[in-house]
């Protein structure tokens, strides 16, 4: 099996992390240096390269974002939580992880992938159900962190929490009426929760976590994207684990 990623950042990613990439399709004449770069790797691959249009790039894209680049390559091959923890354990680093509670937007799972591979953590979880996949348009969307950041597909976000609670590991969900982040002492190993785009973390998950974080709000509307907030909090967890 196979699936499309596209966009210049995603397919340079893709190569360097060494997924198969099966075919690329370029737009004629686009020489540009990303392009430049894409084609060296795919050279080096001895992958087949299709010189298209833009009207046939434009009608395989799922996007429509396509930047003049689609590779073909192997299906997505998810992590599991073991592998996650080995991933700190290999570090010698406490967990710090991601869970996501159903959220559904593949742009912002892409974003947050992206957030979590640059921040440090060590793997991101989703659930099996009412989650959004990795796809084309999440691989975009992380500008190719994917690659690089252990994701792992869980069917009972409670129990998941449960069975790494036993290992130690503390969580921390977004909420709204939680105390404010600043305040929260978010060191050593944490899983950092966040809920779905409209409603939030569950209420059975956020049950799970040890304690609420609250960002400090000041303008005239009330609530963040997920993605800008899983952003936020886990930024502030960086500090604190930096000793700042």
């Amino acid at each position: 099996m196979s699936e499309l990623t596209e966009g210049r950042n995603a397919v340079i990613e893709a190569y360097r992390a060494g997924r198969n990439v099966e075919k690329l399709f370029v737009l004629q004449g686009c020489t540009d240096g990303p392009v430049r770069t894409i084609l060296r790797e795919a050279r080096k691959k001895d992958t087949l390269v299709d010189f298209v249009d833009k009207k046939r790039l434009d009608q395989m894209s799922p996007t429509g974002t396509h930047q003049g680049v689609i590779a073909q390559v192997t299906d997505f091959t998810y992590s599991t939580v073991e592998d996650i923890l080995s991933n700190a354990s290999g570090k010698g680093e406490d967990p710090f992880i991601f869970l996501l509670d159903d959220i559904e937007d593949p742009h912002n799972l892409g974003a947050i992938i992206r957030t979590a591979n640059l921040c440090g953590a060590h793997g991101v979880i989703i659930t099996k159900r009412h989650s959004a996949s990795v796809t084309a348009v999440v691989e975009r969307a992380s500008a190719g962190a994917v690659n690089y950041t252990p994701v792992a597909k869980v069917g009972n976000l409670s129990r998941t929490i449960d069975e790494l609670k036993d290992m130690g590991i503390w969580f921390v969900c977004a909420d709204m009426d939680g105390d404010v982040m600043y305040n929260c002492s978010l060191k050593g190993p944490i899983g950092l929760v966040i809920g779905n785009e409209g409603n939030g973390v569950s209420r059975l998950v956020r049950e799970k976590c040890d304690f609420t974080a609250s960002i400090p709000m000041k303008g005239d509307i009330d609530s963040l994207n997920a993605s800008v907030a899983a952003g936020v909090l886990a930024y502030e967890i960086v500090r604190q684990r930096m000793g700042a």
